[in-house]
């Protein structure tokens, strides 16, 4: 018994699937990676500005100056916050399409578990068969050749 056209469609849909989630797997960890990194240049640019705005404190500022620092900075707070909201979605679809990667994979394996045991039971039936003909074969003409028997 040969391996089964409906297990060779299954596993080239599981293997289709599996490869399609590692893709958006991918393209989420990227994504995840960009926003990260947005957050840190926003924290980098934030603490660049207050290192400015310090400065500009020990050497005397006005007023208006003073409150365009401090609107600026609670502007960049506010996106920062923004951006740590981001950035816990796309860790939340991160893990969600892991997930989603490890159950097709979990198929995937599965169904060629299947596979490779058909197949070893069909090389064992095969061999068993083989096997038996020779006996066979051996026990004809061992008979022939003795025709006393």
């Amino acid at each position: 018994m040969a391996k089964s056209p409906a297990l060779d469609t299954l596993i080239e849909l599981a293997q289709t699937r599996t490869d399609d989630a590692a893709k958006r797997l991918g393209m989420l960890c990227t994504q995840g990676v960009q926003v990260e990194a947005k957050l840190q240049l926003l924290l980098q640019y934030r603490d660049d500005y207050c290192d400015r705005f310090h400065v500009s404190m020990r050497q005397g500022l006005t007023a208006s100056d003073w409150r365009n620092y401090q609107e600026f900075i609670d502007k960049l707070d506010a996106a920062i916050t923004q951006q740590r909201e981001v950035l816990a979605s796309a860790q939340q679809r991160v893990a969600a399409g892991k997930i989603a990667w490890q159950s097709a994979k979990r198929t995937f394996n599965s169904y060629d578990t299947l596979a490779q045991r058909q197949a070893r039971a069909e090389l064992l039936r095969t061999t068993k068969r083989e096997q038996r003909e020779t006996d066979e074969h051996t026990g004809n003409v061992a008979a022939r050749q003795n025709p006393s028997r």
